[in-house]
């Protein structure tokens, strides 16, 4: 073997070898510099918000996703700095999130939402709400879908999204709601008497609010008689208790005053 081609090469080498080592510590070097700026910088991000009374999981989420997009960016910083182009990994992370996007658009959409529904609390867990056409007790309140628990004890899963696209009805943010009720009386009936008789009864129903109080007025007039709203009220807690004793009370404090029952007028054809 030539020893003098060798030591031609190494000598040729040695500052490639020299410049590419200092390279590499001053990579070494500015990766750990730039995570603990990260970490720095999460944990900045995270005591902001913790002073600004966000939610744990949103705080979780926020943090999270700050440190992987700086994290991506000290990697291109790095590579950018060894000479390798970066335009085109930096188009390939581009079409990587927009191909990700398309597949998981609604997964993000939920993600998006979730968010949202975290920040402005337009209900809680233990809240009786109406969401996406779903109605029941609110169990779990999450970043994709919020859990809730029907009248009928199923538990239902409501995508954040379609929570979000549809009208919220929260019961339980108001001390009390209306229970709308009828009462149907007979053409013939003494409808004064039935509002005096209606209003002190179901005003004893249990768990019902002394104010505001029952409300009993004409409703309307059908083709069996006077027709009568009966709506008392009190908390959701108690609502469909309110709801079927206010419909007894109405069956049988008529019933027991001797109201006729109403019925279908009887038509006559002429011969």
């Amino acid at each position: 073997m030539d020893t003098g081609k060798i030591t031609t090469w190494m000598d040729q080498a040695q500052p490639i070898l020299v410049a590419f080592g200092l390279k590499a510590l001053g990579a070494i070097a500015v990766f750990m510099v730039g995570r603990w700026l990260i970490s720095l910088v999460t944990r900045l991000v995270e005591a902001a918000m913790t002073r600004q009374k966000l939610d744990p999981t949103v705080q979780r989420y926020l943090v999270s996703f700050i440190a992987i997009a700086l994290n991506i960016i000290l990697v291109v910083a790095i590579l950018g700095y060894f000479g390798v182009e970066t335009t085109s990994f930096a188009a390939l992370v581009a079409g990587a999130g927009v191909a990700i996007g398309a597949a998981w658009s609604g997964l993000l959409g939920n993600f998006a939402s979730g968010i949202f529904l975290l920040v402005l609390r337009p209900y809680q867990v233990g809240d009786y709400v109406m969401v996406g056409g779903i109605e029941g007790t609110v169990v779990e309140l999450g970043l994709f879908g919020t859990t809730l628990t029907t009248p009928d004890n199923v538990k239902t899963i409501v995508g954040n999204g379609k929570v979000m696209s549809s009208d919220i009805k929260n019961y339980t943010a108001n001390p009390y709601r209306r229970v709308e009720l009828a009462a149907q009386l007979a053409g013939s009936a003494d409808v004064q008497k039935a509002i005096a008789l209606l209003k002190e009864s179901v005003s004893r129903v249990a768990n019902t609010t002394k104010a505001p109080s029952v409300d009993v007025e004409i409703l309307e007039f059908n083709e069996f008689g006077p027709k009568l709203a009966v709506r008392p009220y009190c908390h959701t807690d108690h609502y469909w208790q309110v709801y079927f004793d206010t419909n007894r009370a109405i069956a049988q404090t008529l019933g027991a005053a001797g109201f006729p029952v109403a019925t279908r007028p009887v038509k006559v054809y002429p011969v």
